[in-house]
């Protein structure tokens, strides 16, 4: 595609892309505004933490009924969120919670962490364990840091090292326009922006 349509078809990937690269605070402050691009746009950028959590936690068939349960809780208590920085580690504890009451409500022996199995069924055992939470910021930091790089390294970085299987590189060429002997170069290229990035944050 070329001339006005295809300059049309950027114009219109670059907005809605935008959302995508605002802060949490302006992404919620539009959310209560009742801007439901900027609810789009939050809900996509923690997806893959919410599913990440009743994954790790080998609760692959509940896993979409506690996303859409903790996008719920989320859409409820947004208004009451005093710290919008705050905002992944209630997302992460929030969806604990659920996955917890998931496995009690249907009775299923799921051990959790052992740190969490040794410990009596009170309350106690809806804490997010420790070890879980730092691998979940790291995760969470390693996304937030490939959503903020340009557009085409934000792609390739995506169809070369997370989608499964992995893309080869006469794909990765053709969908981004390159030529296929200048990818490694750029692979290259992108994965340094990326490692500056993420030392940035104290990887």
């Amino acid at each position: 595609m070329t001339g006005p349509a295809a300059k049309r078809q950027k114009e219109r990937a670059a907005t809605a892309r935008a959302p995508a690269l605002f802060s949490d605070d302006k992404l919620i402050k539009n959310c209560l505004n009742g801007d439901p691009e900027a609810w789009a746009a939050l809900i996509d950028k923690y997806k893959n933490l919410i599913y990440s959590i009743p994954i790790k936690l080998g609760m692959y068939q509940d896993a979409a009924d506690i996303f859409q349960a903790v996008c719920v809780d989320l859409l409820l208590e947004l208004p009451r969120l005093r710290e919008h920085r705050a905002l992944p580690k209630w997302l992460m504890q929030a969806c604990y919670h659920k996955c917890v009451h998931y496995r009690r409500s249907a009775g299923r022996l799921v051990e959790l962490e052992p740190e969490v199995a040794e410990r009596p069924h009170d309350n106690s055992d809806h804490e997010l364990p420790d070890s879980m939470l730092v691998q979940l910021e790291q995760e969470q930091s390693l996304r937030d840091a490939i959503s903020e790089m340009p557009e085409r390294c934000e792609r390739m970085i995506q169809m070369l090292f997370f989608e499964t299987p992995s893309r080869p590189y006469e794909e990765v060429a053709q969908e981004l326009g390159l030529a296929i002997g200048s990818i490694g170069f750029i692979r290259g290229r992108c994965l340094a922006q990326l490692k500056k990035r993420l030392e940035k944050r104290g990887f």
